[in-house]
């Protein structure tokens, strides 16, 4: 597989053209397919396992469904409009969406604009107009990380011009979203800008260095909340007695599933045994509806959008798609495995919506901006190797 050339323009601009490309379509087609996909699941699955809650919170059984719905169309026409964009829109725009971002964290703290949901304050917003600003700094440091590292390349080794300032963005925002407080999310996006970081060629040894100095910092913070040393104690222990309701109840579930289901809308688990079944359980209903096959083509699912976005990033155009492309994939992915991870018992109880299924809009609707990324990314590249075929004496020269 040929390797593609990037010429890089000074530091803050954007790359130049590449010279070679190689077209990477079936992997961008097949992402936009797994994702269709997913939002099916998600709108199907959600108003299984929401319906007797909506019903009893609502009055409606089927208040889940539509605004699901709604949100997966709106999520499908954001991936087109956003897949048809050129993606270095998204470079240009780094540092104002970083510091909006930052911003709306510090408003979670300072201003009274603040709904407080489940213990948390993770919401700016008034009546139904809602907003999780975690999610948006997600993507913020995925953008302006992939700017800095790509503008930085031929000093990115270097600790005072490059390394710190990168840590201290990624350290103010972490720090951010932990106060909400929103431990798993924080650490989820420390673990995704560390990764970024490594890809781009940030010595190993500061990396390390710096882990091993937060990693006490995060592991006393987590034990200052209560609620967090109970979900750590509980994932512990070996004893159904001393596990906490919702893993009992999710064990139940995935247990009742067996190899095909107990069929669609069969769940027993959903009908107000399992809180957050249409959310931060929803893998629990799915395993219990459709069984182990269900369970493993939600998996393979996953697992496919991986491959895609890898492929996607391999052959990118330049250095900041490839980091982009590389960010969106690792934390959709990430994502999804520790969903899953906490359903299936294999990690403590987190607050981690599975991607694409979960209800949810905030969430849902950013993730389709990643979605969309990937395919601008995927495009972009496709029409400078439709400009090489149109200009066959352009090959091997600069476009």
């Amino acid at each position: 597989m040929n390797e593609v050339e990037v010429t890089l323009g000074p530091v803050g601009t954007a790359p130049e053209p590449m010279r070679q490309v190689r077209g990477d379509g079936v992997a961008g087609k097949l992402l936009l397919l797994i994702v269709a996909l997913l939002m099916c699941i998600g709108v199907i699955v959600v108003y299984s396992s929401g319906a007797g809650w909506a019903e009893q919170k609502f009055s409606d059984p089927q208040y889940f469904l539509w605004r699901q719905l709604t949100f997966a169309i709106a999520g499908m026409v954001l991936i087109v409009g956003v897949g048809a964009l050129d993606y270095h829109i998204f470079m240009k725009t780094s540092k104002i969406v970083i510091f909006v971002s930052m911003g709306l964290l510090a408003a979670l703290l300072m201003l009274k604009l603040v709904h407080v949901i489940h213990g948390a304050a993770r919401w700016l917003g008034f009546g139904p107009l809602k907003f999780q600003a975690s999610d948006l700094a997600k993507y913020a440091i995925i953008f302006h990380f992939s700017r800095l590292i790509s503008e930085k390349q031929e000093y990115v080794k270097d600790l005072h011009d490059s390394y710190y300032p990168l840590l201290i963005l990624l350290m103010s925002t972490v720090a951010l979203v932990a106060l909400e407080p929103n431990f798993s999310t924080a650490s989820l996006i420390a673990l995704i800008g560390f990764i970024l970081m490594f890809i781009g060629g940030v010595r190993v040894k500061y990396l390390l260095a710096t882990a091993s100095m937060l990693i006490p910092i995060a592991a006393v913070f987590a034990i200052a909340a209560p609620y967090r040393v109970y979900r750590l104690v509980t994932f512990m222990s070996s004893y159904p007695k001393q596990m906490s309701y919702q893993v009992i109840q999710a064990l139940i579930g995935l247990g009742n599933g067996g190899l095909l289901g107990r069929g669609v809308g069969n769940s027993m688990q959903r009908e107000l045994y399992l809180p957050l079944s249409y959310n931060d359980f929803v893998f629990v209903i799915i395993g219990e509806e459709y069984g182990f096959i269900g369970a493993l083509v939600v998996l393979s699912l996953f697992a496919g959008f991986f491959i895609c976005g890898i492929l996607i990033s391999k052959h990118a155009p330049d250095t900041f798609g490839r980091y982009v492309a590389i960010g969106i994939t690792i934390a959709i992915s990430l994502f999804a495995f520790v969903n899953i991870a906490v359903a299936s018992h294999l990690l403590p109880t987190t607050g981690v919506a599975l991607p694409f299924i979960s209800y949810g809009g905030t969430a849902l609707l950013f993730n389709s901006l990643g979605v969309g990324v990937l395919v601008s990314i995927s495009r972009y590249k496709k029409r400078d190797e439709d400009a090489a075929e149109a200009n066959p004496e352009t090959e091997g020269g600069a476009l």
